[in-house]
């Protein structure tokens, strides 16, 4: 199954490498708590240290109505996508 038909494509902006901001379905939200970093740890050999991959971001989000929600955001096809998100 696609990233596509488990997500939804959202728009975001970055300050300083992080995420700032999205729109999700019309609706604004700032980031408003320190992005964390969503890694997938590459397989290495005992005696090597590689450094982790960044595939995505959480971090809480809040409309202009106040509503908060918790977003985890990849990237996929030079498009970001929520894959879940927390109330």
């Amino acid at each position: 199954m696609s990233l596509a038909a488990l997500s939804t494509e959202v728009v975001v902006w970055f300050s300083n490498g992080v995420p700032a901001r999205l729109v999700r379905d019309g609706v604004r939200y700032r980031v408003t708590d320190t992005p964390t970093p969503l890694t997938e740890d590459a397989w290495c050999p005992p005696m090597t240290h590689a450094a982790p991959r960044l595939i995505g971001w959480r971090f809480q989000g809040t409309a202009a109505n106040g509503a908060s929600l918790m977003f985890e955001i990849v990237e996929a096809q030079h498009t970001w996508h929520v894959l879940r998100t927390y109330v």
